[in-house]
């Protein structure tokens, strides 16, 4: 089995060309992420990430996780490599150097937490989770709470988790029914169970501390009456450390297609004999709120998957396309074998990898940078445009890259054949670790209706047109790029049909039709998101361009960038004005479909 290396030159490339790092590390707190520093903290993560965490991958699909006694024990080496990820400080990277954190941009943390996923998605999935929870602590919590919690949680020592979904209310999270009464202490027991946690138990941490969506009594129905509360698996002593064993019950282990490694839990809070002690977050009924500021961290990370998976499933199928010998390519030598890579059509399922990866990965990183600008640019002004861009890439950035992971490691499968198909590569690992993905944190329908329905509609569609308008500035300077003219045309025409399927949609929405909105809703974002690729592609040859005609940097870097670009721009951004049919074609269809099994 090939192993994993991280893609150390195009992410450098990006953060450099793309997310213009050099003036994210010039923003106040920001000062010591300069490139070069940046450069070599990410040479040192992907070394970590290939030689300490990578190997465990295939025993956590091959073993999983297991209930043993009423607790989750983990596979062999996932401990060990916890461990060493915990005390190399990696958890702590992007988070506030206030408590204890490195205080990065987060568009550096997400370069790291692209190599975690890479090299075992089912762990990282732990400090995802974590990191959701350090987020809604670090926006909603108490003075108490976040010296309680937060170093424990930024170092990873301890764990955090998102408990939402319920038997009857899954995307409907105001349907949920658990409970939390208040005590004379201030405390609330919480009762009540929640299905489809993500590592709601394990034996990596000393803690982990539950974020529990709760309704208290006499709350509004639906979801203005819920809230957000912090139930610790083991209670905090008189010193803030863990101490009694609070009223929580690992029921079961979920059976899944993949992401064996990672224990999927149904968690009960409180039984006969009381509930679990929680803590409130922030203010009663205030829950679906605090929700969000998880949920869109998680969203974001949700979408590295479908990048990470992507990546690695490509290394693998390159590897094995390179030493697989069969058949023979036009103009070989008569009775020699070629290796399949020198095939056209192995050449073309890779190419198709590797250019949609790279504007996966640039389409992330940049959502990820307008976060940053977000929360540290220089003037309100700053903050509120990067502020709008974040919210309109965000539930692209989620859908279209775990659309496309699961897309990419499907073609991975098929490069190796039917050796795809056996377990005993590993291939299928990434095809069935990548199918969680586009279900996670909103699934990917809920991601489309977020985008048509609420993004869309932004300052009265002006958010949408000022991208679109950058987007065909863009295209315009490609054009004058030799070798680029087809590709900026093909760009050119991807721009002009998101412009029109936007005004479309957008007068459907004004029109009240609010169904024919939503059954192009999932097209739509298929588009926007192409789209959005082929300008970040457009910036990336661009800036190759610069670096060939300056002589500055990796020539051949630069070179096979060229050959990506033009190929994404030339071969997959044409696919996006045949998508337009499907966002126009309203709901009419779909409810005169008798869609009963016969």
């Amino acid at each position: 089995m090939s192993e994993y290396q991280a893609p150390l030159a195009d992410i450098d490339f990006v953060l450099d060309s793309i997310v213009d790092l050099t003036s994210i590390s010039k923003l106040n707190g920001y000062q010591h992420a300069d490139p070069d520093t940046v450069s070599g903290v990410l040479a040192e993560a992907g070394r970590f990430f290939a030689e300490v965490i990578a190997p465990t991958n295939r025993m956590g699909d091959l073993h999983g996780s297991r209930l043993v006694d009423g607790g989750v024990v983990t596979p062999d080496g996932f401990k060990d490599a916890y461990a060493k990820y915990v005390e190399s400080g990696w958890a702590g990277v992007h988070s506030p150097e206030d408590w204890g954190g490195g205080g990065m941009p987060y568009s550096v943390g997400i370069a790291v937490q692209e190599m975690f996923k890479s090299a075992n998605m089912a762990l990282s999935l732990c400090p995802l989770l974590t990191q959701a929870a350090i987020d809604a602590l670090l926006e909603h919590g108490s003075d108490e709470q976040r010296a309680l919690y937060l170093e424990k949680l930024i170092t990873g020592e301890w764990a955090g988790t998102m408990c939402l979904t319920e038997a009857q209310a899954g995307s409907d999270v105001g349907a949920l029914t658990t409970r939390a009464t208040r005590q004379d202490d201030g405390s609330y027991l919480v009762t009540g169970q929640k299905i489809f946690i993500t590592w709601g138990d394990q034996d990596l941490t000393e803690n982990i501390i539950h974020l529990v969506l709760a309704r208290t009594p006499d709350a509004a129905p639906g979801t203005q009456g819920i809230s957000l509360f912090i139930v610790p698996k083991f209670l905090l002593d008189d010193q803030g450390k863990p101490g009694a064993r609070n009223n929580i019950e690992i029921v079961s282990l979920e059976h899944k297609l993949g992401i064996h490694g990672s224990p999927t839990c149904v968690v009960s809070f409180g039984t006969d004999e009381g509930g679990a002690v929680g803590y409130l977050v922030g203010e009663e009924q205030r829950g679906m709120k605090y929700m969000f500021t998880m949920m869109n961290v998680a969203r974001v990370g949700v979408g590295i998957e479908g990048l990470a998976l992507a990546e690695r499933a490509y290394q693998k199928a390159a590897a094995f396309a390179a030493e697989r010998i069969q058949g023979r390519t036009v103009g070989a030598d008569a009775g020699v074998a070629s290796p399949i890579i020198a095939h056209p059509d192995v050449r073309r399922m890779l190419l198709t990898m590797r250019s949609y990866i790279e504007a996966m990965r640039a389409l992330l990183y940049v959502t990820a940078a307008y976060a940053d600008r977000e929360r540290h640019g220089e003037t309100e002004a700053d903050r509120a445009n990067a502020g709008e861009l974040t919210a309109l890439l965000t539930p692209i950035a989620k859908a279209w890259c775990t659309d496309l992971g699961v897309e990419m490691t499907s073609i991975g499968l098929q490069v190796h054949g039917g050796m795809g198909y056996v377990e005993e590569t590993g291939a299928a690992q990434f095809y069935r670790d990548a199918r969680i993905a586009p279900i996670y944190e909103g699934t990917n329908g809920i991601q489309a209706m977020d985008l048509t329905m609420r993004k869309l509609p932004m300052r009265d569609g002006a958010v949408v047109a000022a991208l679109i308008g950058e987007m065909q500035s863009v295209a315009g300077e490609l054009a004058g790029v030799e070798g680029f003219g087809k590709a900026a045309h093909e760009l050119g025409d991807a721009i002009q049909t998101l412009a029109e399927t936007s005004a479309w949609l957008g007068s459907r929405l004004a029109a009240g039709a609010y169904n024919d909105a939503l059954a192009g809703a999932t097209p739509y974002l298929k588009l926007f998101g192409t789209v959005v690729g082929g300008w970040l592609m457009a910036r990336e040859a661009l800036a190759a361009r610069g670096m060939l005609d300056s002589g500055g940097g990796d020539a051949s870097f630069a070179r096979a960038k060229l050959t990506t670009t033009r190929f994404y721009l030339e071969q997959l951004v044409p696919t996006a004005s045949g998508g337009a049919a499907a966002v126009t074609a309203g709901s009419d269809v779909l409810y005169e479909a008798d869609l009963t099994v016969r």
